[in-house]
Parts: structure tokens; C-alpha cells; sequence
């Protein structure tokens, strides 16, 4: 089979990577014969990071892997060690550490030494009000620097962050902090989105009524509800980082809680250290003089992984504000306004500026930016190519996977190889990816399941509230034993390059043969006419599968029988005819997570007649009015038939 064309050759310059493979003595491998070494040899690869980035314990380890099985891996026992004294040791004097930047009005920079103040001085406020190791500390707060200043200090302290944004209603919120029970929450008392101000005191003061744990409060913005932020970030000090072993807990990630309640990932100091650091340097050639941001909220795990561009000394961009306001290259703007050499953003964002016909490279001075990476869902090859020319033929394109599950990518760029449109660049260095067939077996060239075969240190500690360990084995062990199944329905080359075809657990099972949905989306999505779209595969009563195509149009269009024709052509010629869907149907919008994802598995469970109500939590959904349309059709006595029929019908294909 052909490969996709090359989008971006790595320019002759110096790298993290190259350095690092002549501090080895491997100068002379290829990046996949040292990726190879570094699964291969886990323990030498692991303890060279260690080495390489000079990692401070303040007790030494007694071995780098105690245990080398899935789950139970126990990395680096005996060290004591401490994410934010990392995170704080790479700078000093007035070097920007963080620069924000809103909606309106001028950056705002803190310098090295003023973060290092106010993460000690709150850290001191926070011990003074009985705050300390292993209490919960929740953020219910915008991108801004309070947030990184907060959960800086609290991991410097040993208190456990979990955060989640002020968008988020009371009742959503509390279904992920409620579980942690935390001793403290920091909130904002507003923020603004989209030009305009939403005041959010009442939000505020639902959870501080509903939190029944919480010993402090404290208020961005002031407020009847807790104190105000002042009292904790008014005397700058010096910090002091709490030695904690590898696998103390920094913070508390969620799923996204389609179908119950969201589940708390725990994540460790050690391994986010471990994996954060190698990521963003070697992966992302991530550098001190960088400028790093990615489009995020504080729901995301992209907002720890983006506070993890501290480690490696870059300074770290905090975007408050719409991704499209005023227009929808905003994030381009705004990437020109504070010179940003990295960003990051959704796969979702690229492909609407793409389809939209902008030209960021022309419009805005984005001379200083080198590299874009994408994740949340399969970057379009199309998309590569609109990177190229429309935003800069120097700029590198990175399309990453990993996941809330380990906070980080597993599949990434490599600063040393080309790009191929539509590819991942590599497996990251100690992440030993593979694809399995159904009967477990790696396979090169054949769409599979992506799995993980040997630890990894950024793999959860454990979840809350699972003292047995059993939903955490059950999340990922359950269909290969001792093996990590991700969930990703995926392919592998030869030479290492990764393509994900969309969740296994919503690919489509036609006739015998297994479907990635993310094939479909790619060839619809590319049409102007369409604006979103969402393919579900439904087992129907008496053995029959239907396969619908709901589509969101753009702004006057209707879906009428050239439109559905053009759709079909364009599916059968990027696709194969397998991939026709049985009829096509128009919706106001597709229903998302509130982290983007398509909400393909529940909506799939609507339609085969389970209940909404049990289905999934509304409380995860971006839009539940975007939802509610599927709910109507999948109930209503004409539509509803369709999808409970006994034999397939063929109108639309």
C-alpha cells in the first residue's frame, strides 16, 4: 500500500533527541532502533532519563523497577521526590515563567522568581490553614496563573490537586469532586468567555453548600463564600518541597463520565515527573526559550500536561477565553500576540480553520511559531497539508494520542523524521505500543487494537475509591491479560508510524469486517457543506446491522439527494464501499464530551432501546440539547423503527 505524501522534513538543526542519543553513545541508531532499546531495555532506558535531567531525590532509589508486570509495576522505590520542585528549578530573575493572556487587554508575565514566591506563599498559607499531605485541594477555575499557582503549591506541600473549569455547572462538578471529599476549594467568582462576563457566585456557592469535607475557602474575585485570594498569595516566600515517594499522589484526573459516574484517575508525582519531562523534551524538542501553549481548560488533562512545559525551563502560555472570538482564528492571534513557538489545540480547531479557507500565516506574524501539536482525535490528512501552506511550510505538525489515563501521548512526534500526512509520527521513547489482532498477536500494516505490553511509569497509581484495584484492572486488563488495552482502534508501518482509527469500542462491524469511523469522518468532513458528523454501527433485532450517517450542515444548507449523493461519492473514494452508511440523516448538532469526543458508544446504546436516562450522565455532555434531538429520534414511533428493524434497509447507500 502507498504511504501518504511527506508535509515536513526536520530542518538541520541541533535536537534534544540528537543530544541525548550522543550523551547514550547511540548517535549512529535511527529513532526506531533507540525507541526498540528503550522498551526493550526498560529499566537502563528509564534510569538514563533520570540521569539525563539530573532528577533530585532526597533519598536514593533502591532499584529503578521492582516489579515489571501490568498492573502492580513499582517504579523507583525508596526515592523521595517532588513534581513542583522540578517544575520550579529551571528558572530564576524575571525570565517569564508564565504569561496570560485573555479575551482583552495586555499580556500579563510572572517572572521565575515571583512564581516561585507566590507558589511558597501559598503553599505556607494553605499549611497554616491545616492543609497538608494528602488532602484534596480543588480548583474550580479558569486557565489563569492562580490555578498553576495553586496546584504548584499544593503539590509542593503534598496535598492532592483535582480542578475542574467554572463553565462546568455545580451539578457536573460535583460529580467529580464530590467523590474526593476535598479539604480546601479554589474558586472563581466569574470569568469570560466569548465577550462576555459570566458571574458565577451562585455556582460558587452551590459546591462550598455541597462539599461537606471543606475546612478552607477561597475566592478569586472576593465574595461572601470563602476569603479572598490575597490572603493566600499576599507574602511571597521561598517554597520547600515535601520529599514523597514516586508514587504519592499529584493529582486527580476524571473520565469523561458518558456512562456513569466519572472515574478519578490517580496520577503520581514520579511517573508524571518521568513521563511529563521526556515527553515535552525529547518529543516536543521542547526548550527554555520556547514559548508553550496549548488550547485548554482546566478539565483537560492538557492543562497538567500543559503546566508540564515548566520542567524542561520553556515558558508556559495560559489562554483564557473562546477558541473563536472574535473570529475563529483567535488562537492564531493569539499564538502572534505572545510569540508562542509551540501550540497546541484540538484536531477539531485545525480541520473548521482548514474547511473555513483561513490563512493564519498571512494574517497574523506567526514567524516565531515552529511546531503545532493536535490531539483530542485524528488529525485529517487534508488538515496536514492546510498546516503546510496556509499556516507555514517551517512549521512542524505534531499529532499526539495518549490519554487522561496516563496524562500524556504514547504515540508523538520525533523531531528527527519527516511527517506524513495523516500519520503519528513514532511510539514515544519507553512506551512499548503495539497493535493486536482479536487473537492478541502483534500485527504490522492491519488495524487493530492498540495496546500497551511492557509499564510505564505514568500508568495511574490507582483509581479513588477502587481500595481492590478491581475497575482499574477491569479498564484495561481484562481483554489481554497483562497487557494494557487503550481503547484505540489503530494501525502500525513498518517504520513505526501510528494511524488511529477511532475508539475500538465504537468501530463499525459491517458484513464481518471491522470499520474505523475516523475513515468516514475524514471524508465528510472535508466537504464544506458539512460542519460535524457522526457514524454509529446498530445491531438490530433479528441479526440485522444498520449503519447511520448524521450529519451537521452548515449555515443555510439542506440535505437534499445531490448533497447525500455528493457524501456517498466521497465516502467510496477515500474509503471503500463498506463504508457506505445505510441512510444519512441530518441533525442540528453531534452530541460531545466536554472534552470534544463524539459521543458515538451511548448514542449507539439510545438507538438499540436503552433508556437516556441510564445511557449516559447528562451532567458529561457539552450541548444536552445537541443530545436531546438524537433521544427524539431514536423514541419516535416512525424514526425509531428504523433503527429496531429486523433486516437492513438500503435508502441513502
Amino acid at each position: 500500500m502507498s504511504r501518504a505524501p511527506i508535509v515536513w522534513t526536520p530542518p538541520d538543526a541541533e535536537t534534544n533527541l540528537a543530544r541525548y542519543m550522543r550523551w547514550l553513545g547511540r548517535e549512529g541508531d535511527g529513532y526506531e532502533e533507540l525507541r526498540a532499546w528503550s522498551v526493550a531495555e526498560l529499566e537502563a532506558f528509564w534510569e538514563s532519563v533520570w540521569a539525563w535531567f539530573d532528577i533530585r531525590s532526597h533519598a536514593p532509589y533502591e532499584t529503578v523497577l521492582a516489579e515489571r508486570t501490568m498492573p502492580g509495576a513499582r517504579w523507583f522505590p525508596g526515592a523521595r521526590i517532588n513534581y513542583a520542585e522540578h517544575a520550579l528549578r529551571h528558572g530564576d530573575g524575571d525570565r517569564p515563567a508564565l504569561v496570560a493572556i485573555g479575551e482583552e487587554g495586555a499580556p500579563r508575565e510572572i517572572g521565575w522568581r515571583e512564581l516561585r514566591g507566590l507558589v511558597g506563599g501559598v503553599a505556607r498559607q494553605l499549611r497554616d490553614r491545616g492543609v497538608g499531605r494528602g488532602d484534596v485541594v480543588a480548583g474550580y477555575l479558569p486557565n489563569c496563573p492562580e490555578a498553576v499557582i495553586a496546584y504548584l503549591a499544593c503539590a509542593s506541600i503534598g496535598a492532592i490537586w483535582s480542578s475542574c473549569a467554572p463553565d462546568l455547572e455545580p451539578g457536573a462538578a460535583l460529580d467529580r469532586l464530590a467523590q474526593l471529599r476535598p479539604a480546601a476549594l479554589i474558586a472563581a467568582d466569574r470569568y469570560r468567555f466569548g465577550g462576555r462576563d459570566h458571574d458565577r457566585r451562585e455556582a460558587v456557592a452551590a459546591l462550598v453548600d455541597a462539599l461537606d469535607a471543606l475546612r478552607v475557602t477561597v475566592v478569586l474575585g472576593g465574595g461572601d463564600a470563602g476569603e479572598p485570594w490575597e490572603a493566600l498569595a499576599g507574602e511571597p516566600t521561598e517554597p520547600s518541597f515535601e520529599p514523597l515517594p514516586f508514587d504519592h499522589p499529584l493529582y486527580v484526573l476524571f473520565s469523561s463520565g458518558t456512562t456513569g459516574a466519572p472515574k478519578g484517575i490517580v496520577h503520581g508525582h514520579g511517573g508524571q515527573l518521568l513521563d511529563h519531562i521526556r515527553h515535552h523534551a525529547f518529543h516536543f524538542d521542547l526548550r527554555p526559550e520556547d514559548r508553550f501553549s496549548f488550547y485548554t481548560t482546566t478539565n483537560w488533562m492538557v492543562w497538567n500536561w500543559l503546566v508540564g512545559g515548566l520542567l524542561v525551563g520553556a515558558t508556559v502560555v495560559l489562554y483564557d477565553g473562546s477558541p473563536r472570538h472574535p473570529e475563529l482564528d483567535a488562537q492564531f492571534e493569539v499564538a502572534a500576540r505572545a510569540g508562542v513557538t509551540v501550540h497546541g489545540t484540538s484536531a477539531g480547531y485545525l480541520t473548521a480553520c482548514a474547511k473555513a479557507g483561513l490563512r493564519p500565516g498571512e494574517r497574523h506574524d506567526l514567524s516565531a511559531l515552529r511546531e503545532i501539536a493536535s490531539t483530542g482525535s485524528p488529525l485529517p490528512p487534508e488538515t496536514f497539508h492546510w498546516i503546510a501552506d496556509a499556516v507555514g511550510g517551517h512549521v512542524w505538525p505534531v499529532s499526539t494520542s495518549g490519554g487522561t489515563d496516563v496524562c500524556s501521548a504514547f504515540v508523538s512526534g520525533c523531531p528527527l523524521q519527516p511527517v506524513r500526512a495523516g500519520e503519528i509520527q513514532c511510539r514515544c521513547l519507553g512506551a512499548a505500543v503495539e497493535v493486536f489482532d482479536d487473537a492478541g498477536q502483534p500485527v504490522v500494516g492491519e488495524v487493530g487494537e492498540l495496546v500497551i505490553t511492557e509499564p510505564l511509569p505514568s500508568m495511574p497509581v490507582r483509581f479513588w475509591n477502587d481500595d481492590d484495584g478491581e475497575r482499574y484492572r477491569a479498564s484495561y486488563f481484562e481483554d489481554f491479560p497483562g497487557v494494557w488495552r487503550h481503547g484505540d482502534w489503530a494501525s502500525l508501518s513498518e517504520d513505526g508510524a501510528v494511524v488511529i482509527l477511532g475508539r475500538s469500542d465504537s468501530t463499525l462491524n459491517r458484513h464481518g469486517v471491522r470499520l474505523g469511523t475516523a475513515e468516514i469522518y475524514a471524508a465528510v468532513e472535508r466537504l464544506p457543506e458539512v460542519v460535524d458528523s457522526m457514524v454509529v454501527g446498530v445491531e438490530q433485532e433479528g441479526g440485522g446491522y444498520w449503519m447511520p450517517l448524521f450529519v451537521s450542515l452548515a449555515e443555510g444548507v439542506e440535505l437534499d439527494d445531490e448533497l447525500r449523493t455528493t457524501i456517498l461519492q466521497a465516502i467510496r473514494a477515500a474509503t471503500s464501499p463498506r463504508h457506505l452508511p445505510d441512510e444519512i440523516v441530518q441533525v442540528p448538532a453531534i452530541p460531545r464530551t466536554l472534552t470534544g469526543k463524539k459521543l458515538e458508544v451511548p448514542v449507539k446504546r439510545i438507538f438499540m432501546g436503552a433508556d437516556p436516562a441510564t445511557a449516559l450522565r447528562r451532567s458529561s455532555v457539552a450541548d444536552p440539547g445537541a443530545l436531546d434531538h438524537f433521544v427524539t429520534l431514536a423514541q419516535s414511533p416512525t424514526t425509531g423503527e428504523r433503527w429496531r428493524a429486523s433486516a437492513p434497509r438500503t435508502s441513502g447507500a
